[in-house]
């Protein structure tokens, strides 16, 4: 089962003046300024001939706004994230938004110990196999990284721990490179039976990071265009830093993020016109007193829905970064942030929301806190419903019946619609009493105590396709050394 939310009517903060205003800026900046976008010779002159301007020995391309608008006309709105169980492909189509558990922390909260260490190939493992049981969790990012493998394969890896305990979508977003792009692409192509059923069928997504400000690495858009080729859908991600890598003020940093990501995708288009691409942004601001990221500020949470609406006026589906506190633990402060990150996120229509497990502002990873985010992204699912208004759920004939002092327990309509109302699995709603009679458990202990549980009950021995991912994958690392 997925788990998905729905809201009816997505909140809106930019009126359409701003939203064509802040488009009018990021094409300004595109053609004037320009971005740096290092690609072969070869890909130079495709852009030449669509009218880019490329100054060759910079790398620096102008594009004209008339050739972002032909190549934003080009991508899809709608289509599916496949998966490996069907029953977990996933429609990205704006009626429905998506939790991730976020990728590639170094640090991982030990689940016995509660000690931080370094994370491995075991650990991502066993995060998706805690993630394949749970329902609000809809597709995977590596969420830690696989240090112990050698670190130019690592990618692979991960992808192959991803495969052996879950069926779901999964974002190979940590294949940067056109090595493990042509690996990862080979692994997912032999799971589902070649690489035009792969096509048909895409497993596997995949996003680039633009390096802020205005500038792309040369591995990245490389891996992006193999992606694309492959038919595998590809999303570009800002990750600027408000007042370090991007203007201080939002709509300035909101400009020079739209510019980068919509560069990606006009890259993508004019290659591969029609290829399946995403809106992405992990945007934040510079923590002023000590030089790091906010990672939980008022100013993040607006330009989640900010870059979300801006998806929506461009009609491609988006990923927001969400669920990423800079709390340490799994404390009031990560339930604060996150709660509030989840609620605009989810309210402004995302598609996909990643970030579900992450604190210490996305340093480390916790199993614990993934659970907790979990239960805050199943109670806005609930709130996203809203209340159906009709003659059934007015009630009047229950009302009349039951009339003035009495009660509703014992009325086959309040049985019907039990289900309907929302029950925590971990949140604590005990008297007081009892609580203390059951040792007063903290949230973080339930979500420890049914993590363990879930991987106590739900370990997979490797099959024969693991075998030939195996294989796959030693042929990559002779390849890379």
């Amino acid at each position: 089962m997925i788990k998905a939310v729905q809201w009816k009517k997505p909140v809106e903060l930019l009126s359409r003046d701003d939203l064509e205003k802040v488009h009018a800026a990021s094409l300004k900046i595109l053609e004037k300024t320009g971005i740096i976008m290092p690609v072969n010779k070869e890909r130079e002159q495709l852009l030449r001939e669509h009218g880019v301007k490329v100054d060759s020995n910079k790398s620096l391309c102008h594009i004209p706004p008339e050739v972002v608008e032909d190549a934003l006309a080009k991508a899809p709105g709608s289509y599916k994230l496949c998966a490996l169980n069907p029953a977990y492909d996933l429609t990205l189509d704006g009626e429905r938004g998506y939790l991730s558990s976020d990728g590639s922390a170094t640090g991982i909260i030990d689940l016995e110990t509660g000690e931080l260490r370094k994370s491995t190939k075991q650990d991502v493992g066993d995060v998706a196999c805690i993630a394949e049981h749970l329902p609000q969790i809809s597709f995977l990012w590596p969420s830690v990284s696989a240090q112990d493998c050698k670190a130019k394969i690592q990618p692979l890896h991960e992808l192959q721990a991803l495969l052996a305990n879950s069926g779901k979508h999964i974002q190979a977003m940590t294949a940067v490179d056109p090595l493990n792009a042509r690996g990862t692409i080979e692994i997912a192509a032999h799971l589902v039976g070649g690489k035009e059923a792969l096509r048909e069928r895409p497993i596997i997504s995949n996003f680039q990071c633009s390096l802020s400000p205005l500038s792309y690495d040369r591995s990245n858009l490389e891996a992006a265009l193999i992606f694309a080729n492959a038919g595998v859908p590809v999303g570009f991600v800002t990750m600027q830093i408000g007042s370090s890598t991007a203007p201080i003020t939002l709509a300035g940093n909101l400009a020079l993020g739209n510019a980068e990501v919509l560069a990606g995708i006009t890259l993508i288009q004019l290659c591969f016109p029609g290829t399946p691409v995403f809106y992405g942004t992990c945007s934040t601001m510079m923590e002023l007193k000590r030089g790091g990221i906010t990672s939980g500020g008022p100013e993040d949470f607006l330009i989640q829905a900010y870059a979300s609406q801006l998806a929506r006026y461009y009609k491609i589906p988006s990923s927001i970064g969400t669920f990423c506190s800079s709390s340490k633990t799994n404390d009031w402060q990560a339930g604060m942030e996150n709660s509030l990150s989840g609620v605009v996120s989810a309210f402004s229509k995302a598609d996909m929301m990643s970030g579900a497990g992450l604190i210490n502002a996305a340093k480390v990873f916790s199993i614990e806190q993934m659970l907790l985010d979990c239960e805050t992204f199943d109670l806005i699912c609930s709130l996203g419903q809203g209340a159906e208004i009709n003659d059934y759920t007015l009630a009047l004939d229950v009302i009349d019946k039951v009339g003035p002092q009495g009660h509703f327990m014992a009325e086959e309509h309040t049985y019907n619609n039990l289900s309907k109302v929302w029950m925590p699995s971990i949140a604590n709603r005990e008297s007081y009493e009892d609580w203390e009679k059951s040792g007063r458990p903290s949230p973080k202990t339930i979500a420890s105590e049914k993590a363990r549980e879930i991987l106590k009950n739900n370990k997979k021995e490797p099959d024969k396709a693991d075998a030939e991912i195996s294989r796959i994958i030693t042929s990559y690392e002779k390849e890379a050394y």
